[in-house]
């Protein structure tokens, strides 16, 4: 009787219950993400959501009090359920979750306005020299680089170019603000670092 509720909820008021978390939203807008690069793809849109409602929605009903007690990790469960077995390995090559960086990786919003974006420690970077993508190389991701108090300090989507541009001038305001942090002339060539100087030094 309770699962027959939801169900006659989930068809009167759509997904307005359903409490998205970080997990679930993450890979909703993954998958939002890559259906608009190629076909073959679910459709994650709140109609299209709605319409594979049996699919994916309707088994988590069955163990539930209400839809706002379906747990993040299974609304997640849920939505990979609509990706067939064989392209769950081709979403992470196009979609993957994080960024792979020097001193280990960093989260990809791909709900960001303006597109896939980062937000990441400028010298987590030193040492890089091509512009991170996703999509299988056809979507730079948009960095926002971060000054030691993470702050944006640049916003680009061309780091070579950045490097060899306005890196001068936005090397040259950091080194008075954050003396203890390493602010080198060819960042392209520098090593990544999240150390500061010793003091003193």
């Amino acid at each position: 009787a309770i699962t027959a509720a939801l169900r006659a909820e989930v068809e009167r008021d759509g997904l307005a219950g359903l409490r998205w978390g970080e997990r679930a939203s993450g890979l909703r807008a993954r998958l939002a993400f890559v259906a608009g690069l190629e076909a073959g793809w679910p459709d994650v849109s709140d109609a299209g959501l709605l319409a594979a409602r049996e699919t994916w929605l309707w088994p988590l009903l069955e163990t539930v009090q209400g839809l706002e007690k379906i747990e993040d990790g299974a609304l997640e469960a849920g939505l990979r359920a609509l990706v067939p077995w064989d392209r769950q390995r081709a979403l992470d090559e196009l979609a993957p979750a994080r960024l792979a960086t020097p001193l280990g990786s960093a989260a990809i919003d791909y709900a960001a306005e303006g597109g896939p974006r980062v937000d990441i420690r400028v010298q987590e970077l030193f040492g890089t020299t091509s512009h991170p993508t996703v999509g299988g190389g056809r979507v730079p991701l948009t960095l926002a680089l971060l000054s030691p108090a993470r702050r944006p300090v640049q916003v680009t989507r061309d780091l070579p170019g950045f490097w060899a541009g306005s890196w001068a001038a936005v090397r040259s305001e950091m080194r008075g603000r954050y003396p203890r942090h390493p602010w080198p002339e060819n960042p392209a060539r520098a090593e990544a670092t999240a150390r500061v100087k010793p003091r003193g030094t």
